[in-house]
């Protein structure tokens, strides 16, 4: 028997679409129907997701053509599901710490390149500007903020907060310190997975007596992974700053580490780069930049990202020694490196004022898929 397109149509008038008051030929959910001899094609698009309706509209079409039209019928039946996207389910909706004006993720898409050194000289000159500053060690794995403070020893006390009790922050240097480094002993690793990594840096964040900051800036670990989604899923980040040395290696990190702030589902502005380990000058020869780990490696890498270039550190040994005896090296005064790093938070919180400026406030990222942020291309 040779069927025809019509009566194939007539008979789908009769099932009506899951979830509509329609028929299926009314609604326009059949998009294309085929007949070649006694062979039927069914094209359909249905908006219920669910499996169950998938497999009902495809029963439903075939036994209806069976009964309506030819009992001995080959029938196919393509289903496409366009189910419309839901936004207010998967939003995470982020909390604004009260009495923090600024909240700045420092990061790195490499390991070793001077982050938390970089971190730390950000906090205390800040400081030295008469700024309120407080410093989240988010490297649960490898916290380095209680040396670098010279705060090994202290541990945050208990305060009572609007009845509530919270933990205070240890302080040193005029900034305000939580790690997770403090709960831990110093031959201790944190072997966590990072549901409780996150649950433990949710309660820094919402469990600290801040108090009143103009700055909290973020220590963040290499990479871009969970630690870093669930940063941004609990706040809204002003802005992020990323550092790399010059090196091919740490600038192809580097690269990612922005394309991940700057992903449509997390959208934090970059601030800039900024390039640490720039050079190496002796002290016999102070004349002399030897360019160790490449020249204007990050310097050229804003500028093919767009982003601000913040400034370079050099390569010096004192900024180590610094970081080892608990005095970060801007503090240093009348110094190169004090003038390096003051340069480089002026460039800083230019870009913060500057944000703050032309930006709406950042929200809390969205996500979307159980798998969080898909990687995205960033040429």
């Amino acid at each position: 028997m040779k069927l025809n397109k019509q009566d194939i149509l007539k008979a789908l008038e009769t099932i009506t679409v899951p979830g509509e008051g329609q028929n299926m030929v009314e609604s326009g959910a059949v998009t294309n129907v085929v007949t070649f001899a006694d062979e039927v094609i069914v094209d359909i698009t249905i908006t219920n997701p669910s499996l169950q309706a998938k497999k009902k509209t495809e029963v439903e079409i075939m036994k209806t053509i069976h009964d309506k039209v030819y009992e001995k019928a080959k029938i196919t039946v393509n289903v496409k599901v366009n189910a419309p996207a839901k936004s207010a389910p998967n939003v995470i909706k982020g909390k604004t710490i009260p009495g923090i004006q600024n909240i700045v993720a420092v990061a790195s898409g490499k390991g070793g390149v001077g982050k938390s050194t970089v971190t730390a000289n950000l906090a205390v000159t800040l400081a030295k500007m008469g700024f309120k500053v407080g410093v989240l060690d988010a490297d649960i794995y490898g916290p380095s903020m209680p040396i670098m403070f010279d705060v090994e020893l202290e541990r945050p006390v208990a305060v009572n907060v609007d009845g509530k009790s919270k933990m205070r922050p240890v302080e040193n240097y005029g900034v305000k310190m939580l790690s997770i480094g403090f709960f831990t002993q110093p031959n201790q690793a944190v072997v966590w997975r990072g549901p409780m990594a996150s649950k433990a840096l949710n309660q820094m964040i919402f469990d600290a007596a801040w108090g009143e900051l103009d700055f909290l800036l973020i220590d963040l670990p290499p990479g871009t992974g969970d630690i870093h989604l669930s940063i941004m899923q609990s706040l809204p980040i002003t802005g992020a700053v990323v550092v790399s040395t010059p090196q091919n290696v740490a600038l192809a990190d580097a690269k990612k580490g922005v394309a991940m702030f700057q992903q449509e589902s997390i959208n934090v502005p970059v601030l800039g780069i900024i390039e640490n380990m720039a050079y190496f000058t002796p002290d016999e020869l102070p004349n002399n930049r030897y360019y160790i780990f490449g020249k204007e490696g990050a310097q050229n890498l804003a500028e093919d990202l767009g982003v601000r270039f913040l400034g370079e550190i050099p390569l010096v040994q004192s900024i180590r020694e610094a970081g080892d005896v608990g005095r970060p090296a801007a503090l240093q005064t009348g110094t190169v490196l004090e003038q390096a790093f003051e340069r480089l938070t002026q460039n800083v919180v230019e870009e913060v004022v500057k944000r703050n400026d032309d930006l709406p406030e950042t929200e809390a990222i969205k996500i979307t898929t159980m798998a969080g942020c898909s990687a995205v291309n960033k040429n």
